[in-house]
């Protein structure tokens, strides 16, 4: 899937989503479509394995982009070429890497990928097209996690790298003041493919994480897209530099010793 081409009539509004072909990704990617978006999708993969429609894929491997200007530059220029004809009202920083590990085990390339991914290339990509948004008046969402705040054994780099980026959120906001409007959504569990993976041999576990939930459940790809469709659209205005809360009530559990 490359280059699509010219839209017909008035520019076509179009967001930009990292991170397409996970389970969240493809989400976003099927939300924006059905809100007339034109859709820019990237992921480390060669091919968009999600929904057809009015998408361009850029392959990007966001380690990379932010190691290498060079290669950061190649990626900007693809989506440059995407944007022709069209006007980017959305950047959607939802690539991640969550690689565990206990403070022994981490490396430096572990910690090196993680807060890349996680965080710098969701920099660098908000100031690449600063100028496109700022024409717009639109939006970045940022998705972070439950674990910029409430976290758990194992997840060091992951939680680390998930808080500071609800930092970034609230720094840029206002760093960027009235030209883009910046937000970030905090999701605790995500009834994604890979979640499921995690428990395949644990089916009772999986039970389990849902009952920790007060809502009984955990949550679904579609209701992370429904709110990051909420939060760049018109109705949102007001809205900046806020960190949501998706969490299904978990993130006010308290677990103490019986």
């Amino acid at each position: 899937m490359g280059i699509w081409p010219m839209p017909e009539g008035n520019k076509a509004r179009c967001a930009l989503i990292t991170g397409a072909n996970g389970g969240v990704g493809q989400a976003l990617v099927a939300r924006f479509l059905s809100e007339g978006y034109s859709v820019i999708a990237t992921d480390i993969q060669k091919e968009y394995i999600g929904e057809n429609g009015d998408v361009c894929y850029v392959r990007a491997d966001l380690n990379r982009y932010v190691q290498e200007s060079l290669y950061a530059d190649q990626v900007n220029f693809r989506i440059e070429e995407a944007l022709v004809g069209r006007e980017l009202y959305v950047l959607i920083n939802n690539a991640a890497v969550q690689l565990l590990g206990s403070t022994e085990s981490l490396s430096r390339d572990d910690w090196a990928r993680t807060l890349n991914v996680n965080l710098m290339a969701c920099f660098f990509l908000a100031q690449s097209l600063i100028k496109d948004l700022e024409k717009t008046a639109g939006s970045i969402v940022n998705i972070s996690s439950i674990h910029a705040s409430l976290s758990k054994k194992g997840f060091l780099a992951y939680a680390t790298s998930k808080a500071a980026l609800s930092a970034l959120t609230k720094n840029l906001a206002l760093d960027l003041g009235s030209r883009v409007r910046i937000n970030a959504i905090e999701p605790a569990a995500i009834d994604t493919e890979m979640l499921r993976e995690g428990f395949r041999e644990s089916p009772e576990a999986l039970a389990e994480l849902k009952s920790f939930h007060p809502v009984g459940r955990i949550g679904s790809p579609h209701e992370v897209a429904d709110l990051a469709v909420y939060l760049c659209s018109d109705g949102a205005g007001f809205i900046n530099g806020a960190t949501v809360s998706l969490s299904g009530g978990i993130h006010g559990r308290l677990f103490d010793p019986v």
